[in-house]
């Protein structure tokens, strides 16, 4: 595993369970980003106005190859947020439409969606997925109780941020083929965390953050589009790539890729993150990863007595889960005395009727962070 003194920025004095969140960068990919920052300041003339496009372009098609797609398919964004919102604001929806999504959703993403309904009029269906779930095919079967014949777009997260379920995405997306209902994934927690292929899973749209467990640098993000899509799709910033020539030779691309100035480093070191995993066997990361946390889980369970949310030996977690706790009326205050007590960052919240400490393990924990937070947690609790 990775020691985090050597590879990551993090102060090694905090123990980090929040990975999810936001991210961390290692260090030799920081120092790319910040050499792209000094390449762009020392002629942002030349930088911007001549050379940026090819450089869009390569690194655009770096991180197509790694979703095992099509670079004219892929476009960066700044985050998964902006991508929803693309693809949200574009969709001519009204008062006879409905979008299906789940009761799991990102609140940023959830308010988009509600914003939208409350402008435009259509329906916004939640439809629940209840703790702890089973398997993926009773998510499958949960889910698709929400369809009617009104159902125009599903929107769903890939790996959910509240409750860290693995959705299952490509059944999901063969469904709504069948049925002519469009599809949007947020996948924002998905790529670094599991092996995607974007085609396979064949969603309409489909949004991710690079920024998160990829470990590129922060604001750095992509949306896709199946080609035959694509025109649906309007700019959210209009700018120099519409009304173009099509100087990528894609009007998806040019019409999203260019939000006008900005600093576009996050996107360019965005293949260095990539290949930072690379070098350090990422596949064998996520597994050492994955059986640290169901380790962890298993003892909170020991512990508190709560019932897992999903079945420990099951594909719906990777790097990241919920283990329930017994009911807190004020989680924000417990994480903020395993912070201050004990050094621990972490999330902990109310969902529904559930108390849930959100764990991220990403390669720079070691088992005695997990001590520690067993410890705080048996002090506390």
């Amino acid at each position: 595993m990775l020691n985090p003194k050597e590879q990551f920025l993090l102060d090694p004095e905090v123990i980090f369970f929040n990975h999810g969140s936001f991210g961390a960068t290692p260090k030799p990919v920081f120092d790319i980003y910040c050499d792209w920052q000094r390449r762009l300041e020392r002629q942002p003339v030349k930088f911007l106005g001549r050379e940026a496009l090819g450089y869009f372009q390569e690194a655009r098609q770096h991180l197509a190859q790694y979703l095992q797609a099509d670079p004219q398919d892929v476009v960066y964004v700044p985050n998964a947020t902006f991508g929803v919102n693309v693809v949200a604001r574009s969709l001519s929806l009204g008062p006879d439409d409905e979008v299906l999504t789940t009761d799991h959703e990102y609140g940023a993403c959830d308010r988009t969606w509600r914003f939208l309904s409350g402008k435009q009029g259509f329906r916004y269906v939640r439809q629940p997925i209840s703790l702890p779930v089973e398997s993926a095919e009773t998510i499958l079967e949960q889910f698709w109780q929400g369809v009617t014949p009104r159902t125009k777009v599903i929107y769903i997260s890939h790996i959910t941020s509240g409750t860290a379920v693995t959705m299952p995405v490509e059944a999901i997306c063969r469904r709504a083929r069948e049925a002519g209902i469009l599809t949007l994934i947020d996948g924002a927690h998905a790529p670094g965390q599991i092996p995607l292929n974007l085609p396979a899973i064949d969603a309409d749209f489909y949004t991710g953050n690079c920024h998160k467990w990829l470990c590129s640098p922060k604001g750095s993000g992509f949306l896709y589009a199946r080609r035959d899509v694509q025109p649906l799709l309007e700019p959210l910033v209009v700018s120099w790539g519409w009304d173009n020539l099509t100087p990528s030779g894609s009007q998806f691309i040019d019409h999203h890729q260019w939000l006008g100035t900005i600093d576009p480093a996050a996107y360019l070191a965005t293949p260095a993150a990539i290949q930072f995993q690379a070098d350090h066997n990422w596949p064998q990361v996520r597994s050492v990863c994955h059986d640290r946390l169901t380790q962890a889980l298993q003892r909170i369970t020991g512990l508190t007595g709560c019932p897992p949310a999903y079945p420990l030996a099951s594909g719906l977690y990777t790097q990241m889960a919920v283990a329930p706790l017994p009911h807190l009326d004020d989680p924000a205050a417990f994480q903020k005395r395993l912070y201050d007590e004990f050094n621990i960052e972490i999330v902990c919240h109310n969902w529904h009727t559930w108390t849930l400490l959100r764990i991220s393990i990403q390669g720079y924990n070691t088992q005695s962070d997990i001590d520690t937070l067993l410890a705080a947690l048996e002090a506390l609790l």
